[in-house]
């Protein structure tokens, strides 16, 4: 069937690139300029997307990196990873779920990183976040699967996007 896609991003530009790209290869979606930290935002967005079409699948895309050992880490780059690493994504399924169980279906797919496996040198905060990602994914799996939710999660090594170079190269 021809899905929709929902682009929830709180840059506008990188939004209108994912959204130009899906419509280029024939897709359809649309952008919510929000802030997945921010749960009111969130659920009102998903409530929203939901009244038109029920959502069946919740990619939590969105992350932060640092650089840092917990000796460099501070309290502050670790509440920010902590905000958009972890809460945004339990904000997002935490908004999704309710209507997936109602529809007896859904799939949330969880971005992680081999950094929350393994852990990576200088890396600590970020290795964290991941880390708890891939230990809520278990959780959720667990969860919901009674429900016909499906719950994974993908940790791959690095991965060349705009957003991984240009980190890289400010380092």
């Amino acid at each position: 069937h021809n899905a929709t896609v929902h682009i929830i991003d709180t840059h506008k530009e990188a939004a209108e690139a994912t959204l130009k790209a899906i419509e280029s290869s024939g897709g359809k979606a649309f952008i919510h300029i929000s802030d997945v930290t921010n749960y009111s935002q969130i659920s009102s967005i998903i409530q929203e997307i939901n009244n038109t079409h029920p959502i069946e699948i919740l990619v939590n895309n969105a992350g932060v990196a640092h650089v840092g050992t917990v000796e460099t880490t501070d309290e502050a780059a670790l509440d920010r990873l902590y905000e958009v690493n972890i809460k945004g994504v339990f904000n997002c399924t935490k908004a999704c779920i309710s209507s997936m169980k109602r529809a007896k279906k859904g799939v949330i797919l969880n971005m992680g990183s081999i950094a929350g496996s393994v852990g990576i040198n200088d890396r600590f905060a970020y290795s964290m976040t991941k880390g708890a990602v891939l230990a809520m994914t278990y959780s959720i799996a667990k969860d919901y699967v009674k429900y016909n939710i499906r719950c994974n999660s993908i940790s791959p090594a690095r991965v060349h996007t705009p957003f991984v170079d240009g980190f890289i190269s400010k380092n």
